[in-house]
C-alpha cells in the first residue's frame, strides 16, 4: 500500500488541504461574529464589559483550538495529521509541533484568564456550567501533556524504548484532548447563544455556521487519523 493511502483508496493530503481551508473558514466566522456583531474585543472596559468576555472566544477558539490543531497534524502521520504541511527534517517538525502546541497553551491560558475578569468585575460565578468544566479540565490536561511530552521527547528525552512505548498513549491522548477541545467550543457556542437570545438572526447564523464547522473539523482531523 502507498504511503499516505488507506483502504480507502485515497490520499490523506485532500481531507488536509480540507482542514486548513476550515481553520480560515471558522477564524473569518469568528472574527465576523466578535468584531461586526459584538463589538470588538479588549482587555480593560469601564462602559461594555462584553468586549472583554469576547477575548475569551477568541483565544480560545483560534488561539487554542484551531492553533493545537495544526500543531498535531504538523509532526507525522502517526500523530493527528499528515507530515505533508510542514515538508522538513523530522526533528525540525518536531520543533513546529512543539511550538505550536505551547502557543495554543499560552492562549488558552489568556482566554480563560479573560473570562474569569469579565466575571469578576460583573459579579457571576465561575465554574459552574458543563462548559466551564469540559473547558478547565480539557486546559489542565494539555498542560500536563505538553510538559510530559517535553521532557520525554525533547528534554532530557527518556531512553529510546521508553519514548516508544509512550508514543502511542501520547498519541492517542492528543486526539482525546483535541475532541475536549473541540466539545468545549461547540458548548460554548451554544451557552453563548441562549445567553445572549439570538434567535433567528443573522448573528444567530454566524454562531451555527462557525460550530458546524468546527464539527467539520473535528470530523476531517479523525479521518486523516485513518487515512
Amino acid at each position: 500500500m502507498a504511503k499516505g493511502r488507506s483502504s480507502f483508496g485515497f490520499s490523506a493530503l485532500p481531507v488536509t488541504i480540507f482542514a486548513h481551508l476550515l481553520v480560515i473558514a471558522i477564524a473569518t466566522l469568528l472574527l465576523v461574529w466578535l468584531l461586526h456583531f459584538q463589538d470588538g474585543f479588549a482587555f480593560k472596559s469601564k462602559i461594555n464589559k462584553g468586549i472583554i468576555f469576547n477575548l475569551h472566544p477568541l483565544f480560545m477558539v483560534i488561539g487554542f483550538v484551531l492553533v493545537a490543531g495544526e500543531g498535531k497534524y504538523i509532526y507525522d502521520e502517526s500523530a493527528i495529521m499528515a507530515y505533508k504541511t510542514v515538508p522538513a527534517t523530522r526533528k525540525v517538525q518536531k520543533v513546529v509541533h512543539l511550538i505550536l502546541h505551547l502557543s495554543a497553551l499560552l492562549a488558552g491560558i489568556v482566554g480563560i484568564y479573560a473570562v474569569f475578569k469579565f466575571h469578576h468585575e460583573l459579579g457571576i460565578a465561575n465554574m459552574y456550567t458543563l462548559h466551564s468544566w469540559f473547558g478547565m479540565s480539557t486546559i489542565c490536561l494539555f498542560g500536563l501533556q505538553w510538559l510530559l511530552a517535553f521532557f520525554s521527547f525533547w528534554f532530557p528525552g527518556a531512553e529510546s524504548s521508553t519514548r516508544a512505548k509512550l508514543a502511542p498513549w501520547h498519541i492517542f491522548l492528543g486526539i482525546v484532548i483535541f475532541l475536549m477541545a473541540i466539545l468545549s467550543a461547540e458548548t460554548g457556542l451554544v451557552e453563548r447563544f441562549i445567553f445572549l437570545q439570538l434567535g433567528r438572526t443573522q448573528e444567530a447564523l454566524i454562531v451555527n455556521f462557525t460550530g458546524l464547522l468546527l464539527f467539520l473539523f473535528a470530523v476531517s482531523v479523525g479521518f486523516t487519523v485513518i487515512l
